[in-house]
């Protein structure tokens, strides 16, 4: 059944609008009157987004309406399906499904509760292939930009085994921890980037617009310029008349580099630097690392063949270095070694991971190493980046004074030098 967005006027003359089901604009008209609305205008959506009718205008069949008169929305252009929205909604299914709902009707109270229009589409037409008898699995792996192979592998796996609802519940957990890990890491870079961003633009007015000025002034006033000054005048020079040289250099560079980084060599050299970095290195490898871990065990956990998990888990670290070793580990269980063993020959992974992965295929709870692995990583990774977030930002700050301090000494300073002569004469 086709999903309406309407707009109308309720019988007091207020403005009224909503999504509601309906057979069609007569069917839709119908229910709003016995709600005590008036239906103005309405726009059906779906697989091919939202087409806008006016009521009161009718077309003649196969008529195509001007490109002036179609509604564009510039808003859901742009919009993306975030992963927090797929974790809460991937959490309320599961729920609906566990309360003994039909997957259709829950389906359909997810579609009706969606305010991102995006998602909405989505799970509009995921509905509708269930409705004509396609898989859930099928028809969410038809959008794979909202829902990664993990997601639909698992989905799949819980429908063949008849514990959707459960595994859904695992999704959730597993998506909203990894929304919680970004988070952290994110929030934890906004305060050095934007004091590194603010400083950089404080000191680029300063060098393009104050500093000229007061060059003209100590000009004037003659004698020997401090040393600090001097230098002051060169860099301003600099920028003031090779910024368009720059410029351009720089936009090329950014330009060449994500090209480079896009191809196979590239890639490689510029994760292997990633991992290697200093102060970042660590926490990059250990997030990489917590996402492996808890990625296999949400799958193992979900009846997910091991070789088809470590499939998935290679496309999820988005570390090529990691992904090779990944699949060396592949190639040696598929020859019957021991996953652990491989692991530790990389070099990658902490010793840690891999003796307790070791431990757990001895024991036969691996699923069960492999979350205390990813809990104990998560906990070091929030403990890193609080670490690393204590001891920028001093430095930063540092840095910001060190700046304004060279500044206000190489402007001060000839102009208490010229003070002392004009006293002293």
């Amino acid at each position: 059944m086709p999903l309406f967005e309407y707009k109308g006027f309720s019988a007091k003359g207020k403005p009224v609008s909503g999504v509601l089901e309906a057979d069609g604009p007569a069917d839709l008209r119908g229910k709003l009157l016995k709600e005590g609305a008036y239906l103005t205008s309405y726009a059906e959506t779906g697989a091919a987004g939202a087409k806008a009718v006016r009521t009161g205008t009718r077309k003649p069949a196969g008529a195509q309406g001007s490109f002036l008169s179609r509604e564009i929305d510039f808003k859901g252009m742009f919009e993306r399906v975030r992963p927090g929205d797929i974790a809460v909604m991937t959490r309320q299914f599961g729920t609906l499904l566990r309360a003994g709902i039909p997957m259709t009707e829950a389906l359909t109270a997810l579609v009706a509760q969606q305010e991102r229009a995006k998602l909405k589409n989505v799970m509009t037409t995921v509905r509708e292939k269930v409705r004509e008898g396609t898989s859930l699995a099928d028809a969410l792996g038809e959008h794979r930009k909202a829902f990664s192979d993990l997601y639909v592998n698992m989905v799949r796996v819980g429908e063949a085994s008849g514990t959707l609802d459960i595994v859904l519940e695992r999704l959730a957990d597993f998506l909203e921890s990894n929304v919680r890990l970004r988070s952290k890491v994110t929030s934890a870079m906004i305060y050095p980037v934007l004091m590194a961003g603010v400083g950089l633009l404080i000191v680029t007015l300063m060098m393009l617009l104050v500093v000229p000025r007061m060059v003209e002034l100590f000009q004037d006033m003659g004698g020997e310029l401090p040393l600090l000054t001097k230098i002051l005048i060169f860099l301003s020079n600099t920028a003031s008349n090779t910024w368009f040289i720059g410029l351009p250099l720089t936009i090329l560079g950014i330009w060449w580099f994500r090209r480079h980084i896009a191809t196979e060599k590239g890639r490689w050299w510029w994760d292997r630097v990633r991992l290697r970095a200093p102060l970042f290195g660590p926490v990059i490898r250990l997030v990489s690392v917590a996402r492996f871990a808890r990625t296999l065990a949400t799958l193992l956990t979900s009846g997910v063949p091991v070789l088809a998990s470590l499939d998935i888990v290679r496309t999820i670290v988005n570390n090529v270095v990691l992904a090779k070793a990944i699949d060396d580990a592949k190639l040696a269980v598929r020859e019957g070694e021991s996953l652990a063993l491989p692991l530790q020959k990389s070099g990658l992974f902490p010793p840690m991971m891999t003796h307790m992965i070791a431990i757990g295929e001895k024991t036969g709870q691996l699923e069960g190493m492999l979350k205390n692995v990813a809990d104990a990583y998560d906990a070091e990774v929030d403990s890193r980046v609080t670490m690393l977030t204590a001891v920028m930002e001093p430095v930063m700050i540092v840095g910001m004074g060190i700046m304004v301090a060279f500044l206000v000494f190489a402007i001060l300073m000839p102009m208490l030098k010229m003070n002392e002569v004009i006293t002293g004469g």
